[in-house]
């Protein structure tokens, strides 16, 4: 079977309204993709930077899955959150970005998103907080109803990820 190992890590964030960020992350593949090693999801830390508004959370990524083909290949999905002083957690942003394809080192930037809501989820998270959340995480990476949904632009996540190929050649993929 052919082998695709991802190893890097979740470098940080910038861009969002306020800091004290973490970041919960996962791995969706196609039915063909079995995961030999690693985490398929995880989280963060929440780190409050001092100086500038890049959070920096350098969150390791270490992945073995084999497969019999192409389809479905492996995106990361991303959820970003604020925690504020009293603990209470706010979506800040979702994302998704799919590994690349090519065997090498990749800088990677995942621009985020998060549901707007009505006129009164806005005035609602203005003073109580909070703010409207997807029922189904699956929207992020699968566009089925994502089209539908009114969304405003959050901030980046930067993610550095070295790719392995092995015996793709075997399956007519050149590498």
């Amino acid at each position: 079977m052919a082998e695709l190992h991802i190893i890097g890590q979740i470098i940080g964030a910038t861009g969002f309204p306020q800091n004290s960020l973490f970041c919960k992350w996962g791995v969706h593949t196609g039915g063909a993709w079995r995961l030999l090693s690693g985490l398929k999801e995880g989280q963060t830390q929440v780190d409050m930077p001092q100086t500038g508004d890049m959070a920096y959370w350098s969150h390791p990524i270490d992945l073995h899955y084999t497969t019999k083909g192409l389809q479905g290949w492996p995106k990361l999905h991303l959820q970003v959150w604020h925690q504020d002083s009293f603990g209470r957690c706010q979506l800040y942003g979702y994302g998704y970005i799919h590994v690349p394809s090519s065997a090498g080192q990749h800088r990677l930037q995942c621009v985020t998103w998060r549901p707007l809501g009505t006129w009164q989820d806005q005035l609602a998270e203005m003073f109580v907080g909070g703010g409207p959340q997807l029922r189904s995480p699956d929207l992020i990476y699968s566009g089925a109803d994502r089209y539908r949904l009114h969304t405003v632009g959050m901030g980046t996540v930067e993610l550095e990820l070295c790719v392995i190929l092995r015996h793709f050649d075997r399956y007519g993929v050149e590498s």
